[in-house]
C-alpha cells in the first residue's frame, strides 16, 4: 500500500482488456458493408465476470456479438446475453476512425471526460441504482486498416478520482471477517444471487447480515429497505481482480456512488470472487475505507477529475494487432478451431496447457467406428498429429456409423480405411498432420506359417517403431486378441495407452497403467523411450504407488482367436449407434486428463463422488481408471483395477521375456497362446482353482444330498 500522511491509501487494480479476433472481423464487415466513411460513435457491449482463479484476473472481453447486430438480425447481443453468469454485460462506445492520423489526433482526454460525465450523471440521477452496469462504462478508440488487416486501438475505463484519496482501514480475506454461521449464510446468498437468471449478471449489490447471522443480497435500489437496526451492511461487487491486497477497478466508481447518493463516509465493501462457479470467501476480500470529498460533488454538472486509459506494457500508448497471417484459409481454420479451447482458459480452466495438446502425437489402432470418432474428438481438443492404422477397406455399411467415410469411399471395392480416414481428416482440417498406415496387427490365437513369419515379424517391428515414436496409443480394434501386442509394446515403452471396447448396449473405456519397470530401480530404458519434447515430464516414477492394470489384467486365460466359428452378427461389432460416440469421447477425455494431471501416466485412479460435488483438486475433475457404461440402464460407473502379477500383456515377467527374446517371444505367443499362460503362472492358477472346485463339490455331495449342482 502507498502511504499518505502515514495512512494507507486505497489502491485499485486496473481493468484489463481482451479483444477476440471475431470482434475485429465483425467490425471490418460493419465498416465495409454498413458504415462506409461514417465515423459516428457506436454503442458496444463488453463482458466480464468475477475472478474465478487465485492466480488469474478476469478481463473485460469484446466478442463478435459485442457489436450491434446487422439490420437483418432480429435480436441484439445484449438481450441474448442477459442472465449469463460468465458474461456480465457492460455498456461501452467505440470511435472507429477512417485514418491513422485521425486516430492519433483524437482528443483522448475530452473523450474520457465525456464518458465519465455519463457515469457522473447516472449516479446523480439514480440510473446507476437501477442499472448498475453503467458504473463500469468503457471507451474504445480504433483505426481499422483493412488493406493490411491491422487494427490500432486503445481502451479507457473511466474512473472518478476521489480527492482526497480514500483511506483503507481494513482489508482481509472475507472468511476472516465473519462467524462460521455468517460465512455459510453469505456464501449461500451469493450463490443464489449468481444462479438466478434475473441477477446473475448484476455486478453491484448490497449485502445485509442480520443479528441472527442471516445474510441477504439486495439490489442497489433497495437501499432504503436495508436500513434496519442491528444489521451489517456491505457493498458488494463482482471483482475481476485476483490480487490479495487490492480490490478491482469497479470499486472506484462504486465508492463515488455510495458517497454521493447516501453520504456515507465509512464504507465496508465485499470484493466478490469465485472458485469453480461458487462463492469463495477465502479468495474474496472484505475491506473498509474512509471517504471524504470536496463539496462540489453535490453538483451533477461539475464532473470531478477522471482517469482510466489502459496502459500497454506500462506505457500510455495504444495497441496494434495484425490479422494478416490468419487471413490464409488454413491459418484461419486453426484460429477458429482453437477458439473453444482458448475460451476455456479464460474462465473455467486458466491452467489448461494447450501446447501439450497441440504437440502430442497420437496413434489410433483401428479406423472403424471408434477410430473415426476418436480422431474427430482429438482434433476438437487441439491435437494436431494423428496416425491411423487399419488393414480393412471401407464397406457400404460403414459411412452411416463411421463419420470419416462417404459413399464414394465404398466404390470399386472400397478405399483402404486408414488412407480414406487420413484424407478425410485433411479435408476437415487442413492443418492436421495425419498419416494413414495399412497394416494388420499380429494376434495370439492366429498362428502363422513358416512362410509368413518374416512378414509378421516385419509388421511387429513396424508396430513397435510406431508406438515408440508416438506419445499416446488408442486401442480401438474389433477383437480382444488384436489389443494384446499393442498393450505389450506400450507397457514396454511406458506409453499412454487407452482402450475403448463396445458391447451391444455397453462400453468400457480405460487407461492402462504405467510399465511395471517404471516402479523398479531399472527405469532408465523406459523413461528415455517415453520422454519427448511434447509430453515433457508425464512419466514421473511412482513412490510406493500400486500400479493400475491394463486391459488384460483381469483375464485368467491368454487371448485367443475370437472370430472363428462365429455367425455374421458375432463377427461384426453389433452395437447401438449411440454407444461408440460416448465411448470415443470419454477415451479422448481420459487422454486430456492424463496430460493435464501433474502425475501424468502415474496418476491414481479416481472414482466419481455420488454426492455430485467435485472431489478432485484437478481443474478437469476426477481422472478415472475405468469407465463402464450401459445404454439400456442409462448408467455409468467408474472403477479402479490394479495390475496383476500374472497379466499376459503387462506384468514384469512378460516384459522381461520380451526384452530378452524380442520377436521370437512374440511369434511363440502368437502361435501358442497357452505359452503365455504357462509363462505367467495362469496354468497353475487354473489347475489350483479346478482342484479347489472339485474338492468343494465332493464335500457338498457327501454332506448335503439335497444341494443343487
Amino acid at each position: 500500500m502507498a502511504e499518505s500522511e502515514d495512512k494507507p491509501v486505497l489502491q485499485f487494480a486496473p481493468f484489463q482488456s481482451t479483444v477476440h479476433e471475431g470482434f475485429w472481423r465483425r467490425l471490418s464487415s460493419l465498416k465495409l458493408d454498413t458504415l462506409g466513411i461514417d465515423q459516428s460513435p457506436i454503442s458496444i457491449t463488453g463482458f466480464y465476470a468475477p475472478c474465478s482463479h487465485a492466480r488469474v484476473s478476469n478481463h473485460l472481453t469484446l466478442l463478435a456479438e459485442s457489436l450491434p447486430p446487422d439490420p437483418s438480425e432480429q435480436t441484439s447481443s445484449v438481450v441474448l446475453s442477459h442472465g449469463n453468469r460468465n458474461r456480465c454485460p457492460v455498456p461501452g462506445i467505440i470511435y472507429n476512425t477512417n485514418t491513422l492520423e485521425s486516430f492519433h489526433a483524437l482528443d483522448k482526454q475530452s473523450l474520457l471526460k465525456a464518458e465519465a460525465k455519463k457515469i457522473w450523471e447516472d449516479i446523480h440521477y439514480g440510473k446507476a441504482e437501477e442499472d448498475c452496469a453503467v458504473l463500469s462504462r468503457f471507451l474504445l478508440i480504433s483505426f481499422a486498416d483493412l488493406k493490411k488487416w491491422s487494427f490500432h486501438y486503445w481502451f479507457a475505463f473511466p474512473a472518478i478520482v476521489l480527492e482526497p484519496p480514500a483511506i483503507l482501514t481494513d482489508l482481509r480475506p472475507a472468511v476472516q471477517c465473519f462467524s462460521p454461521e455468517e460465512a455459510e449464510s453469505l456464501s449461500t446468498a451469493c450463490n443464489e444471487w449468481r444462479n438466478s437468471s434475473l441477477t446473475a449478471d448484476v455486478p453491484f449489490f448490497l449485502v445485509s447480515i442480520a443479528s441472527n447471522s442471516h445474510a441477504t443480497i439486495r439490489s442497489l435500489r433497495d437501499w432504503e429497505t436495508c436500513q434496519t437496526d442491528g444489521q451489517q451492511i456491505l457493498f458488494g461487487f463482482y471483482d475481476p481482480c485476483h490480487l490479495p491486497n487490492n480490490p478491482g477497478w469497479p470499486l472506484r466508481n462504486f465508492l463515488a456512488l455510495i458517497y454521493t447518493r447516501w453520504n456515507l463516509k465509512r464504507v465496508r465493501f465485499l470484493c466478490y470472487r469465485e472458485k469453480q462457479g461458487f462463492a469463495d470467501l477465502g479468495l474474496s476480500l472484505v475491506g473498509e475505507a474512509l471517504v471524504s470529498v470536496p463539496q462540489g460533488w453535490n453538483d451533477p454538472q461539475c464532473v470531478p477529475n477522471v482517469v482510466g486509459w489502459e496502459l500497454n506494457k506500462g506505457r500510455r500508448v495504444p495497441r496494434c494487432i495484425s490479422l494478416a497471417e490468419s487471413m490464409d484459409p488454413t491459418r484461419l481454420a486453426i484460429s477458429a478451431a482453437d477458439l473453444n479451447l482458448k475460451l476455456m482458459r479464460w474462465r473455467a480452466l486458466p491452467s489448461l496447457n494447450l501446447d501439450i495438446l497441440s504437440k502430442i502425437r497420437c496413434l489410433l489402432l483401428g479406423a472403424g467406428t471408434l477410430g473415426c470418432q476418436v480422431a474427430r474428438m482429438l482434433m476438437a481438443w487441439g491435437v494436431r498429429n494423428i496416425t491411423l492404422l487399419d488393414s480393412g477397406r471401407v464397406a457400404m455399411s460403414n459411412p452411416l456409423r463411421q463419420s470419416l467415410y462417404t459413399f464414394d469411399d465404398c466404390l470399386n471395392g472400397g478405399e483402404m480405411k486408414a488412407m480414406a480416414a487420413a484424407n478425410s481428416l485433411k479435408r476437415i482440417f487442413p492443418a492436421v498432420e495425419v498419416e494413414g498406415i495399412v497394416m494388420a496387427i499380429p494376434m495370439p490365437g492366429h498362428p502363422v506359417s513358416t512362410q509368413e513369419e518374416e512378414s509378421v515379424i516385419k509388421d511387429c517391428k513396424h508396430l513397435q517403431d510406431l508406438i515408440s515414436s508416438h506419445d499416446a496409443v488408442f486401442l480401438l480394434t474389433d477383437t480382444r486378441e488384436s489389443r494384446w501386442l499393442p498393450t505389450l509394446l506400450c507397457s514396454n515403452s511406458n506409453k499412454i495407452a487407452i482402450t475403448a471396447a463396445l458391447g451391444f448396449d455397453s462400453f468400457v473405456v480405460m487407461r492402462h497403467g504405467a510399465s511395471p519397470l517404471s516402479f523398479s530401480n531399472d527405469t532408465k530404458h523406459v523413461t528415455e523411450d517415453a520422454s519427448s519434447a511434447a509430453v515433457g515430464n508425464l512419466f514421473p516414477i511412482g513412490d510406493g504407488m500400486q500400479r493400475l492394470g491394463c486391459y488384460f489384467c483381469n483375464d485368467v486365460v491368454a487371448p485367443i482367436n475370437s472370430t472363428s466359428n462365429r455367425t455374421l452378427d458375432q463377427q461384426c461389432t453389433v452395437t447401438r449407434p449411440g454407444v461408440a460416440p460416448i465411448a470415443s469421447a470419454l477415451a479422448v477425455e481420459l487422454l486430456v486428463g492424463i496430460l493435464q494431471h501433474p502425475d501424468g501416466l502415474h496418476a491414481p485412479g479416481e472414482i466419481a463422488n455420488t454426492s455430485g460435488f467435485l472431489s478432485s483438486e484437478q481443474p478437469l475433475g476426477i481422472l478415472p481408471h475405468q469407465i463402464r457404461g450401459s445404454l439400456s440402464q442409462y448408467s455409468q460407473m467408474t472403477l479402479v483395477g490394479h495390475c496383476s502379477n500374472s497379466c499376459t500383456a503387462c506384468c514384469s515377467t512378460v516384459i522381461s521375456e520380451f526384452r530378452e527374446r524380442g520377436m521370437d517371444f512374440v511369434l511363440q505367443a502368437i502361435n501358442h497362446p497357452t505359452y503365455l499362460e504357462d509363462l505367467t503362472g495362469l496354468t497353475e492358477l487354473m489347475k489350483s482353482a479346478s482342484s479347489f472346485t472339485l474338492d468343494w463339490d465332493n464335500e457338498t455331495d457327501e454332506d448335503d444330498d439335497d444341494a443343487e449342482i
